[in-house]
């Protein structure tokens, strides 16, 4: 069980990841679950800081 919830965050968070190198507003996030929510809006933010730094366009 606890690996399911595991990689549903996972699977949140390199979503929000994708989202945010292309270009997406973080007002666009999928998911309702604060909890869920969190890690996707977490990868959206770890992209930006990416794309702050060069790494991505």
């Amino acid at each position: 069980m606890k690996r399911q919830k595991r990689d549903r965050l996972e699977r949140a968070h390199a979503k929000g990841f994708q989202a945010g190198v292309a270009g997406r507003s973080k007002e666009l996030c999928p998911y309702q679950n604060q909890e869920i929510r969190c890690q996707w809006l977490g990868g959206w933010r770890d992209a930006q800081e990416a794309r702050s730094v060069g790494l991505y366009r």
